[in-house]
């Protein structure tokens, strides 16, 4: 018996019409719709094709958006300068910066000059802070996506076994936090854990998101777990892979997420989501 698939296309599309059902309540009671700002500095195409994916859902929704499209040599002073005209336009109600910048831009302190109230990727201090610390709060869009997906597949978390690999600041540290606060037991794994294996034989959520392709095989997998590929690499044939071996792990598996269509679309809809939320509080 092969994983169910969690099809993250099918959620992220009923979460942007829910959403797009609201927008004409919205506009009636407030005189305009929610609007998002993305910035993006440089030509990456990766960069240029997920700020596209960003534009176009916003359009879908009937939110308003705007691009700013900045080239790879505008200083770290410039680009401070516009997220502070930003911040200060009531228009403009989520600040969005597509990352990665270029190397001599300082990546947090552009993160720091958005204002807590304008940051939808949850990514500023105070948001992180107020994540930790179970306060309300605008949640990072890949984790607050995965949960979500969780969610519309009836599986909670609480009293769970979930095994997080990797540990960065966007996706493995903050959806270990939401774990726990679904009352799962969290372990955090990452490059230098030693038998990595016997630890995800007994996941029975296994969130993988280090950007190594292939990393976790079907004989590293607890039968019937939930196994959520947060994972994008792409390779020398071009094509897009994940952090999971899907070959291996998709016999063993009660649940899995393909790359791409599971958790890439969930980021976008809980973009979505953080904008509305962002202009709700105001």
């Amino acid at each position: 018996m092969s994983a169910i698939l969690m099809d993250g296309k099918q959620v992220s599309l009923a979460v942007k019409d829910t959403l797009k059902e609201r927008m004409p309540a919205l506009k009636a009671q407030f005189g305009r719709v929610p609007c998002l700002t993305v910035i993006i500095v440089g030509e990456n195409p990766a960069s240029q094709s997920y700020v596209r994916g960003k534009v176009k859902a916003c359009e879908y929704v009937g939110m308003d958006s705007r691009q700013v499209s900045l080239p790879e040599s505008v200083s770290e002073e410039e680009l401070l300068a516009i997220i502070g005209d930003l911040n200060r336009d009531d228009a403009v109600d989520g600040i969005l910066v597509q990352l990665p910048l270029p190397k001599h831009i300082d990546e947090s302190k552009v993160l720091e000059e958005i204002v807590p109230a304008k940051d939808v990727d949850g990514f500023h201090p105070s948001n992180v802070a107020d994540l930790w610390l179970g306060r309300k709060c605008i949640v990072p869009c890949t984790p607050k996506g995965v949960m979500r997906l969780l969610e519309a597949h009836g599986i909670d978390p609480a009293g769970k076994l979930a095994v997080v690999i990797g540990r960065s600041n966007i996706v493995g540290k903050p959806v270990s936090k939401l774990l726990l606060d679904r009352n799962a037991t969290v372990v955090m794994a990452h490059s230098r854990t030693k038998n990595l294996k016997e630890l995800t034989l007994q996941a029975d959520i296994l969130v993988v998101a280090v950007g190594r392709a292939g990393l976790v095989t079907g004989d590293m997998v607890k039968p019937g777990a939930a196994v959520i590929d947060v994972g994008i690499n792409r390779l020398d044939d071009g094509k897009l892979h994940g952090d999971v071996d899907a070959a291996t792990v998709e016999p063993v598996a009660g649940y899995l997420t393909p790359v791409p269509g599971g958790v890439g679309p969930m980021t976008i809809a809980m973009l979505m989501e953080n904008t509305v939320e962002c202009f709700l509080r105001k």
